[in-house]
C-alpha cells in the first residue's frame, strides 16, 4: 500500500490480522487501537492519502521501506480472533493485570531484578555485552517431558543453565565470548561447554554449533568482530537493532506462514534487546528511545502461566494432543496460534496496567518477566493443574 509522507512514498506492509483505515492529514487511524500510537512516527505527515480499508489475515509485520532500506517492526500479533483452538479470555485480562500493577508499586518488578540472580552478569562487566550475545544466540529448547529428568549444570535447569554452563566456560578459561573462536567451535567443544551434572545432554547441540558458526563468522566479516558495533550502529533505537539482528543474523529470523500470511515473532532478537536493556538497567549502550516498541517473547513457559490466570485457554482437540506430549512442527497452525494468543494477551494486560499506573513504568518485557519467573516459580503447582507447554523442536525459543 504505497503513500507518501512529506513527500517520500513509502511502503506500508500491514500484516498485523485487522482492519485498517488510513484517515486525515496528520494520523494513522485503527479499529485495532493499540497499533495507533506505534504507527504515530515523529515528524510524519501524509500530503497524499487514499481512505480505505484493508483487511489482511495473519501477520505481525509492518515493514517501512524508504529507498533500499526496510526496518522490519513486529509491532502487533495476530488478532486473536483468528485463532482457532486458543482463546483469549478477555474478563481475565484485569485480573492478571492488577497483580502486575502491585508488583510494580512494590517495587519487585523492573529492570533492576535482572541481575538479582547469580547467573547473569553485571552492567559493569565488561564483557557483559558479549556474553549476551552468545547466551541469547544459543537460548532455545530447552524442554524436557515435566515427568523425566532433564538437562541441568551446576543445579540449574533450561536457559539458568546455559548461563551457568557459560559462565563455567569463563572461570575455565575458555574463549566462549570471542567470535574468533566460536566462529570455528567443533560439536564436542561445544558438548564439553554445556556438559550436564546429569546423563541428559543438551538438545540440538549441532544446531547451536550452526548459530554459532553463522553470528560469529558475521561478526568478523561485517562488524569487526564486536557485538557492540552492532548496537552502535541501531543510533540507540530497539526498532533498528531488531533490523539489524535478523537482517545479518538468520538464526535470529523466527518467522512462519500463518493462513497464507507470513507471521513474525523474533523471540530470541528481542530477548537479547531486553536483555541488554534490563542489564544495562536502561543507559549507556543499554539505552534505547522506543524500548517500548518491543513485544513480549514468544515461549513455550509463559503461555503456561497465562493459562493459570486464566487468560489464555485452549480447545479440547489442542489440549488432547499437549497432554499426549504430541511434539508440534515449528510452524504448525497450533504452535503460531498459542505464541500469536499469548504475545496479543500480554499487550491487552500491559495496556492494562499503563492505564493504572499512569507515568509508570510497565512495558511488555516487563509483563513477559513477570510471567516467566512466575511459571518457574510455581512450576509444580502447574504441573498438577495440568496446564500443559507446547512442545517444538526449534533454534528459534
Amino acid at each position: 500500500m504505497p503513500v507518501k509522507i512529506n513527500g517520500t512514498v513509502v511502503k506500508l506492509q500491514l500484516d498485523s490480522g485487522s482492519a485498517y483505515t488510513i484517515i486525515g492529514e496528520n494520523s494513522f487511524n485503527t479499529v485495532f487501537p493499540k497499533v495507533k500510537p506505534r504507527l504515530m512516527m515523529p515528524n510524519f505527515v501524509l500530503k497524499d492519502y487514499q481512505s480505505q480499508v484493508i483487511e489482511i489475515l495473519g501477520s505481525c509485520d509492518v515493514q517501512v521501506q524508504l529507498g533500499a532500506k526496510v526496518v522490519t517492526l513486529p509491532l502487533v500479533v495476530a488478532k486473536s480472533n483468528r485463532a482457532k483452538h486458543v482463546k483469549i479470555k478477555e474478563e481475565n485480562i484485569k485480573r492478571l493485570g492488577d497483580v502486575l500493577v502491585e508488583e510494580i508499586k512494590l517495587g519487585r518488578l523492573s529492570p533492576d531484578n535482572f541481575s538479582q540472580t547469580d547467573v547473569h552478569p553485571n552492567s559493569d562487566d565488561a564483557w557483559a555485552l558479549d556474553w549476551l550475545f552468545v547466551v541469547d544466540t544459543l537460548n532455545f529448547c530447552f524442554w524436557h517431558n515435566e515427568k523425566e529428568e532433564g538437562w541441568k549444570v551446576e543445579g540449574y535447569t533450561g536457559y539458568f543453565a546455559l548461563c551457568a554452563a557459560i559462565n563455567r566456560a569463563q572461570r575455565e578459561k575458555i574463549d566462549i565470548l570471542n567470535p574468533n573462536f566460536y566462529s570455528t567451535i567443533q560439536e564436542d567443544q561445544l558438548q564439553n561447554i554445556l556438559r550436564s551434572d546429569t546423563e541428559v545432554t543438551c538438545p540440538l547441540i549441532s544446531e547451536r554449533v550452526n548459530c554459532l558458526h553463522e553470528v560469529g563468522n558475521t561478526l568478523l566479516t561485517v562488524f569487526n568482530g564486536s557485538f557492540k558495533n552492532v548496537v552502535m550502529q541501531s543510533d540507540k533505537s530497539a526498532r533498528k537493532l531488531l533490523n539489524h539482528i535478523v537482517e545479518y543474523f538468520p538464526c535470529f529470523k523466527d518467522e512462519a506462514v500463518y493462513k497464507g500470511h507470513k507471521v513474525s515473532f523474533y523471540k530470541r532478537a528481542q530477548i537479547l534487546i531486553g536483555d541488554i536493556w534490563s542489564c544495562f538497567r536502561n543507559t549507556g549502550i543499554g539505552y534505547f528511545e522506543d524500548i517500548n516498541e518491543i513485544t513480549a517473547f514468544a515461549d513455550y513457559r509463559v503461555p503456561q502461566a497465562l493459562l493459570w490466570y486464566g487468560v489464555l485457554e485452549y480447545d479440547s482437540a489442542l489440549l488432547e494432543k499437549l497432554n499426549a506430549n504430541e511434539v508440534l512442527k515449528n510452524g504448525d497452525n497450533n504452535e503460531i496460534e498459542i505464541r500469536g494468543c499469548s504475545l496479543h494477551a500480554i499487550e491487552m494486560v500491559k495496556d492494562y496496567a499503563v492505564k493504572i499506573l499512569g507515568d509508570r513504568k510497565i512495558n511488555s518485557i516487563l509483563v513477559d518477566h513477570f510471567l516467566w519467573d512466575f511459571r518457574r516459580k510455581h512450576a509444580e503447582e502447574i504441573l498438577n493443574k495440568n496446564l500443559p507447554f507446547h512442545k517444538t523442536f526449534s533454534i528459534y525459543y
